[in-house]
């Protein structure tokens, strides 16, 4: 079994799942977060109150939102 597979092993603990979005136009905040040390100042305080893992929304899946470069 891989690292990974070993920190997602189902027979542990439940993982609690943090989510940054890093949108200017995110439904839940509103880009609150997406300046590098909003973004990084967020992690941290997810992290402190129990997440286990950090999603990073990097790009909208709205309907006509607009795609963004892999550089960005």
């Amino acid at each position: 079994m891989n690292k990974i597979s070993q920190l997602l092993n189902a027979n542990t603990k439940p993982l609690i799942m943090g989510v940054l979005n890093l949108t200017p136009d995110s439904f839940s905040d509103g880009g609150k977060y997406n300046r590098l040390n909003t973004a990084l100042k967020h992690v941290e305080y997810m992290i402190k109150n129990g997440a286990d893992i950090i999603d990073i929304g990097a790009e909208s899946s709205r309907p006509g939102a607009e795609t963004i470069s892999a550089d960005e």
